[in-house]
């Protein structure tokens, strides 16, 4: 249970990091182009995490910490395909989606990127989503539709539709990082930040785009480090504990982080529809973080390498001087068992109901 606590906090504290970065990029739009705000965002993600991993490394073993393996060569195409969706094409759709939408409306609206994650994990790859969780998600989507018909018109704007698509961007990211989560954390945010970055900033310089003042790119590249660089890192670590639906609930918390933030950049009084959309978006998160998962399952045998304790799924001998120390890192094998306890389709708990 506490280590479900933990990933929870660890999920939650991802949210509040993403969420606060968004009115902060509302603010930069304005000396800036939004692909420039992107790739700035990205590239101070992966040149701080970088640094860090070489401060980790010199610092400490690898034993204690994710850094005792290597991105094994059937895991490079979900990688590619996550920084492709998540790195490339959905900061740029919500940078455009920023420019032309009030900062507050596309902060609850990013809630949508929790419910298009679930959709995808439970449709696409099989995990598990209950009932409860089913309807937290058809709540934050009715919550989202309110929002986005505020203007009065017949349809969607098309700033919420630019913020919709970085949404679903996401959430293919989410599912397609999924199946590298046991992986080291700060190395996958990191080689993102360092791919996309570039990537973004070439795009915004070919359309014009000039490189702002230094003050304001290191404002951006520091922004960059914290919601999208550490948030990712966390993000990823909830992940295999938590599942790709579930975090992806706790994770749609960030707007009301944003909201917050937003009110203090921009004071104003929202309109009722904004508040009853948020009451609906904070009901459906609520029956997500309420929602108990337990049965009798199965494990099949399971040889991997990731970051852990010696819990009741790592009851394993060692074959090296082994000295006590928790948690570490090394290649270990789990053995066919079946048993039954409250769990989540985490990296251990991937089996089909």
């Amino acid at each position: 249970m506490n280590s479900r606590i933990n990933a929870i906090v660890i999920a939650l504290t991802a949210a509040a990091l993403f969420g606060a970065a968004t009115p902060l990029a509302k603010a930069l739009l304005g000396s800036m182009s939004p692909f420039m705000v992107a790739g700035l965002f990205y590239l101070g993600s992966g040149i701080g995490l970088g640094l860090g991993i070489v401060v980790r490394r010199l610092g400490q073993p690898a034993a204690h910490t994710d850094a005792g393996h290597r991105l094994k060569k059937a895991e490079i195409p979900w990688l590619a395909g996550a920084i492709a969706a998540g790195g490339v094409a959905g900061p740029a759709l919500l940078m455009l989606g920023l420019s032309s939408t009030p900062a507050a409306t596309s902060a609850l609206l990013l809630n949508l990127e929790g419910v298009l994650t679930a959709v995808i994990a439970w449709i696409v790859f099989r995990e598990n989503v209950d009932l409860q969780v089913f309807l937290g998600m058809v709540v934050i989507v009715a919550g989202g539709v309110l929002l986005s018909w505020q203007s009065g018109g017949a349809g969607l704007p098309v700033g919420a539709l630019l913020i919709i698509g970085a949404c679903l961007c996401w959430a293919i990211d989410n599912n397609l990082t999924r199946k590298v989560s046991a992986n080291d954390a700060m190395v996958i945010a990191c080689l993102k930040g360092l791919i996309a970055g570039p990537v973004n900033i070439a795009i915004a310089v070919a359309t014009g785009a000039t490189l702002p003042a230094l003050t304001t790119t290191a404002a951006a590249m520091l922004t960059g480090l914290g919601g999208y660089g550490i948030s990712l890192v966390l993000f990823v670590i909830a992940l295999r504990h938590l599942g790709t639906a579930r975090t992806g609930a706790y994770f749609s918390v960030a707007p009301l982080f944003g909201v917050a933030l937003s009110l203090l950049i921009w004071p104003e009084m929202p309109p009722a529809t904004f508040w009853i959309a948020a009451a609906l978006m904070a009901l459906g998160i609520w029956l997500h973080v309420r929602e108990r998962h337990e049965h009798e399952h199965s494990h099949e045998r399971l040889e991997h390498t990731h970051r852990h304790r010696h819990d009741e799924h790592h009851q394993h001998a060692h074959d090296f001087p082994y000295e006590g120390d928790e948690p570490h890192t090394h290649p270990h094998v789990h053995l066919p068992i079946t048993h039954s306890h409250a769990h989540f389709p985490d990296i251990h708990h991937r089996h089909r109901h």
